[in-house]
């Protein structure tokens, strides 16, 4: 591994609980990492610890094969060969693109220097925007001359610590793939800290969700989404709520008897455990649901939420319990209404039934989810 943190933890002192623990997770060259979960989790801290801003108080974390932090050993930050990108972009506003972007290429010759700047300019697409000062620029434009001075230096590393935050919507979303771009063709190895799952999924090559200073999984978008590893990373990514369910068996074959209906279920499709009796809770995500006017599986519409291209329905199964559909705006149906709903289950994600209500909605950050 290019980075590798092996069980990191950090505590700080006066709180009773380490802030980052037994955290361990590894980048290949060129790879781009994400961390992603609620407010507090430790993503933060972890990457200060990566950075050299925060000693460990176990594990170790190599880069480039070097190990630069452990308890006995901490290479200061200035010498890890480690870029920054920050929220508020941290640009000197006395100073031009240019000078921004040269300021950290201490050392270099000024031919060097000036190769350098034009060539990372180029880069990043701002070489007509050269002479201006940041003031002069937008949002967008500001974070890319912050990526091109973090990149200048040739780092191993690249950190960036919620760079779109400050940014509106669409803008974030454009600049989330255009960075990842940029990141690919410099063949840059970075870690990236958001608490935005859409951007999460569209910069990562590899996505870590944290919870309470614990990585509860570290694997590709797709396998966060479609296999998570703990009940926590099934409630925390995406829409979606937990419903009780079953397994038996009928005739050899394996089923899974919900409130929606009865499931065959493969081995490759089933992702989690249950109960020694077969009971479990089972993720039903708002993707999973349909509106099928036909379907005998009747529900209540108790709330909708229109997302332009698509409506975010709850309904009220006949169980009483709740399910999201995330459904395409030609479906506009009443709160109050009896629809009929399917369930399309290609992934079957279940954990053992706890003592808490299995539908209980999803709360992030305090806030309950739509």
């Amino acid at each position: 591994m290019f980075l590798d943190l092996i069980d990191v933890g950090v505590r700080h002192r006066g709180r009773p609980s380490p802030s980052v623990d037994g955290v361990s997770l590894g980048l290949q060259v060129g790879e781009i990492g994400v961390l992603i979960g609620p407010s507090g989790c430790g993503k933060t801290t972890l990457l200060r610890a990566v950075a050299g801003l925060e000693p460990l108080s176990a594990g170790e974390v190599w880069l480039a094969s070097s190990q630069v932090s452990s308890v006995q050993v901490h290479v200061p930050a200035q010498s890890r060969r480690v870029g920054m990108v920050f929220q508020d972009y941290a640009l000197f506003p006395h100073m031009t693109v240019s000078n921004n972007i040269e300021f950290g290429l201490h050392g270099w010759t000024s031919t060097q220097r000036k190769a350098r700047v034009r060539e990372v300019l180029d880069l990043v697409g701002m070489t007509p925007n050269a002479a201006r000062y940041p003031h002069e620029l937008s949002g967008g434009q500001q974070q890319r001359v912050a990526l091109a001075r973090a990149l200048a230096p040739q780092p191993h590393l690249l950190l960036l610590d919620e760079p779109f935050s400050n940014l509106d919507v669409e803008m974030r979303e454009r600049l989330a793939l255009e960075v990842r771009s940029i990141l690919k063709e410099a063949r840059t190895t970075a870690l990236l800290v958001t608490h935005d799952q859409q951007e999460a999924f569209a910069m990562g090559d590899r996505v870590g969700v944290m919870a309470q200073g614990h990585l509860h999984q570290w694997d590709d978008g797709y396998s966060v989404y479609h296999r998570p590893a703990t009940r926590f990373v099934a409630s925390f990514i995406g829409h979606g709520q937990f419903a009780s369910a079953r397994y038996v068996q009928s005739d050899g074959v394996t089923q899974l008897r919900t409130p929606l209906g009865v499931f065959q279920v493969t081995a490759s499709q089933r992702r989690g455990d249950c109960d020694s009796d077969g009971a479990c809770d089972v993720l039903l995500r708002a993707d999973d649901i349909s509106i099928d006017l036909e379907s005998p599986c009747r529900a209540e519409v108790v709330q909708k939420t229109f997302r332009g291209s698509e409506f975010l329905y709850t309904l009220r199964l006949e169980s009483g319990e709740t399910v999201l559909a995330s459904v395409l705006k030609h479906h506009d149906h009443t709160v109050g209404d009896s629809v009929g709903i399917r369930a399309e289950l290609e992934h079957v994600v279940t954990f053992p039934q706890t003592t808490m209500r299995p539908n209980t909605p999803i709360v992030r950050d305090g806030v309950p989810a739509e």
